[in-house]
C-alpha cells in the first residue's frame, strides 16, 4: 500500500460549487468589477493553484512540523528552508497578486475564487497559507488608510512581498481585548509611539522578508477603557519613510516562541513593542476607530480559519477513503461465521462506510457553507462594497454567516478528524500517515480568532439581535423558498421532509431561547453553542439538498467519474438528511428545557 503525505484536493467539488451550483459565470463574472474574468479563466486558476499546492506547498507540511522555526538571542526567527521554498514558489508565480485590485497591479479576482484557492493552500499546508496572507492586510490598508499612508505602504507590501501580522492579544487580557494595556503616545501628525507586550501573534517575526507590517491595537494616552478606547496602528519592523523607502530598525522584538501542539511551521510570537528602543507607528486613517477597523482584519481571519478547518477535514477524509479502498482486513460481516470466507477491503464494512460518509457529507457541506458565504461577498462587492447602501442587506447576511463558517467548521472538523483517524485503525495513530498531524494542526481553529462560544455570542447578541432577527429570518426564508418550490421533485421528497422538520425545529429553538432571555442571559451561555451548531447544520442541510437537486438533474446523462460524483452528491444529501437533521429536534428540546441550576453549584463541587 502506498504511503504518501501529499495533499488530496477536491477540485471537482470546488468546481461544482462555483460553476454548477452558484453559477459564478453568470452571477459574478458577468458583473463589474469582475467582468474581466470568465468561467474558463477561473477554472484555469483553480487547476494551476492545485498544481502549486501539490507540487510546491504540500512538501513542506511534514518538514515544518518536525523542524519548526527557531528563535535566537537577538529576537530573530528563522524558518525551515522547506517553508521558504514553498513561499517562494507561490510568490514567484505571482499568486500573491490574485486578490489585489487591478489598479494596484493585481488580478482582481472575486471572493468566491479567492476563498476556493485559499482552501487548497490551507489544505496543503496551513502554516504556509498564513505567511501568504499578506495581501489581505494590504487590502485592509487600502480600504482604511489615508492617501499618504497608502502611498507609503501599498506598492512595497505587494511588489516587495513584505510580511504582515494582526496584533491584538495580550498576556493578561486574552480574549478580553478591551482589557488591553499596550499604550500609544502621540508624537506628531499621524506618528505615535507604541509600548507594550502582545502574545500569541501569528507570523509577527520571521526571516526571508525585508519588512513585516504589524497592525496593532493600542490605547492612546487619555483614552477611555474597553474596546472603544483602542486605536489601530501600522507598526513596521523597519520604519518606512514618507517616500516608501526603508529606514532604521523599529522597536519591535520577538521575545518568545510558543511550543505548540500543532501548526508548528507557523510562528506564534510573544512580541515586545518599545522595550529596547522606541517603537513608532502610524494611526490608521488618522482616526481613533481601532476595534471597528480591526474587525475588517478579524472577519478575514475568521473566514480563513473556517476554510482551513474544512480543508484539513476534506484532505483527511480523502486519505481515509483511499486507505479504505486498499486496506484488506476481515471478512464481510454477512459471512463472518465462515472461517474460510475471503478477506475484504475495509470500505466494504458497514461501520467504515458510516464513518466515511459522515466525513464526506460534512466536508462537502462545510465547503458549500463557506463558498455560499464567499458568493455573498461577491455580491456585496458587485453592489458597491462594504458600507454601500445597496449592499447593506447582503453585508448583514455575510456578517451572520461568518460565525457559522468559523464556529461550526472549526468545532465540527475536530470531531470528524477523529473518524478519519479511526478509519486507519492503529496506523492512523503513527506518523507514517498524516492524520495525526491534521488533528494537531486543526485543533487551534476552535480557539483562536474567537473561541466557539465567542462565535455563538457574536451570532446571537450581535448578528441576530442588532436587526431584530431580520437577517436571520431572511436566511430561513431562503430555506422555506426551496421547500415551497418543490426543488428536486419526487426524488428528493424524503430529504425535503427532513429539511422542513429541521427548519421548524430551528425556528422553535430560537423562539425558545428568546423566551428564556427574560429569565437570564445565562441561558445564552449554556445554550449558545447548541444554537449556532443547529443553525449551521440547517443551512448545510439546505445546501446539500439543493446540491442533490442539481446532481439528480445531471446524473442520468453522466458517465464515468462524473456519474460517480453526482451519485456521491445524492448519497451525501440523503445520509445527512437522515442522520444529522433529525438531531435538531433534540437541540430544540434542550433549549426549551434549559436550566440554570448549574450556576448554583459550589465551586468546590467541581
Amino acid at each position: 500500500m502506498s504511503q504518501t503525505h501529499r495533499y488530496r484536493s477536491n477540485l471537482r467539488d470546488i468546481e461544482f460549487n462555483l460553476f454548477e451550483f452558484l453559477d459564478v459565470g453568470r452571477t459574478t463574472f458577468d458583473k463589474a468589477p469582475f467582468q474581466h474574468m470568465n468561467e474558463e479563466s477561473a477554472r484555469e486558476v483553480l487547476r494551476a493553484m492545485e498544481k502549486v499546492c501539490v507540487t510546491d506547498i504540500a512538501p513542506s507540511f511534514i518538514d515544518a512540523d518536525r523542524h519548526p522555526p527557531t528563535l535566537d538571542k537577538d529576537g530573530n526567527v528563522t524558518l525551515p528552508a522547506s517553508v521558504h521554498k514553498s513561499i517562494k514558489a507561490f510568490q514567484d508565480a505571482d499568486w500573491h497578486r490574485l486578490e489585489m485590485p487591478e489598479r494596484l497591479g493585481g488580478f482582481g479576482a472575486p471572493p468566491s475564487l479567492l476563498w476556493a484557492t485559499f482552501e487548497m493552500t490551507a489544505g496543503a499546508n496551513a502554516a504556509v497559507a498564513f505567511y501568504l496572507f499578506t495581501t489581505g492586510f494590504a487590502r485592509i490598508i487600502d480600504r482604511l488608510a489615508t492617501d499618504a499612508q497608502r502611498k507609503r505602504y501599498l506598492p512595497q507590501m505587494i511588489d516587495r512581498r513584505w510580511g504582515a501580522a494582526m496584533v491584538l492579544t495580550e498576556p493578561d487580557a486574552g480574549s478580553d481585548v478591551g482589557n488591553a494595556r499596550t499604550k500609544a503616545r502621540h508624537l506628531k501628525d499621524d506618528v505615535w509611539e507604541i509600548e507594550g507586550t502582545k502574545r500569541f501573534i501569528t507570523n509577527a517575526e520571521y526571516d526571508g522578508v525585508e519588512n513585516i507590517v504589524h497592525l496593532v491595537l493600542a490605547r492612546p494616552e487619555g483614552a477611555g477603557p474597553g474596546t472603544k478606547g483602542l486605536s489601530m496602528f501600522i507598526v513596521p519592523k523597519y520604519w518606512v519613510e514618507e517616500d516608501g523607502s526603508l529606514g532604521e530598525r523599529n522597536g519591535t522584538r520577538c521575545i518568545g516562541l510558543e511550543k505548540k501542539m500543532g501548526i508548528k511551521g507557523s510562528v506564534t510570537c510573544e512580541m515586545a513593542y518599545g522595550q529596547d528602543k522606541p517603537c513608532r507607528g502610524l494611526l490608521v486613517g488618522n482616526v481613533h476607530d481601532g476595534i471597528r477597523q480591526m474587525f475588517h482584519v478579524i472577519e478575514q481571519a475568521r473566514m480563513a480559519v473556517g476554510m482551513k478547518s474544512m480543508a484539513e477535514l476534506s484532505t483527511a477524509y480523502l486519505h481515509a477513503r483511499d486507505y479504505a479502498k486498499e486496506r484488506v482486513q476481515g471478512p464481510d460481516l454477512l459471512r463472518a461465521s465462515d472461517k474460510a470466507s475471503p478477506r475484504v477491503r475495509i470500505i466494504q464494512h458497514p461501520d467504515v462506510r458510516r464513518m466515511l460518509m459522515a466525513q464526506k457529507a460534512h466536508a462537502e457541506g462545510m465547503r458549500a457553507l463557506a463558498l455560499f458565504t464567499a458568493h455573498v461577498q461577491d455580491q456585496v462587492e458587485i453592489l458597491g462594497g462594504h458600507g454601500a447602501s445597496e449592499s447593506r442587506g447582503l453585508d448583514r447576511l455575510n456578517d451572520l454567516m461568518l460565525p457559522l463558517v468559523k464556529g461550526y467548521c472549526s468545532e465540527k472538523a475536530y470531531e470528524l478528524l477523529a473518524l478519519s483517524l479511526q478509519c486507519f485503525g492503529g496506523s492512523g495513530f503513527v506518523q507514517d500517515w498524516p492524520i495525526e498531524q491534521y488533528i494537531r494542526d486543526q485543533k487551534i481553529d476552535s480557539l483562536y480568532e474567537g473561541t466557539t462560544h465567542i462565535q455563538s455570542l457574536d451570532l446571537l447578541m450581535r448578528k441576530v439581535a442588532k436587526d431584530g432577527g431580520e437577517t436571520l429570518q431572511g436566511l430561513l426564508g431562503q430555506v422555506r423558498k426551496t421547500l415551497d418550490s418543490n426543488e428536486g421533485g419526487a426524488a428528493l421528497a424524503e430529504e425535503r421532509a427532513a429539511l422542513a422538520k429541521a427548519l421548524s425545529d430551528v425556528e422553535g429553538t430560537f423562539n425558545a431561547l428568546m423566551g428564556k432571555l427574560g429569565d437570564s442571559l445565562y441561558h445564552v451561555g449554556f445554550q449558545g453553542n447548541r444554537v449556532l451548531m443547529a443553525l449551521a447544520e440547517l443551512v448545510i442541510g439546505w445546501l446539500l439538498v439543493r446540491h442533490s437537486a442539481v446532481a439528480h438533474a445531471k446524473v442520468g446523462a453522466a458517465t464515468g467519474e462524473d456519474k460517480a460524483f453526482y451519485e456521491g452528491k445524492i448519497a451525501a444529501a440523503r445520509w445527512y438528511s437522515h442522520n444529522v437533521l433529525p438531531a435538531l429536534e433534540m437541540t430544540r428540546k434542550f433549549v426549551e428545557e434549559s436550566r440554570l441550576d448549574l450556576m448554583d453549584v459550589s465551586e468546590d463541587a467541581f
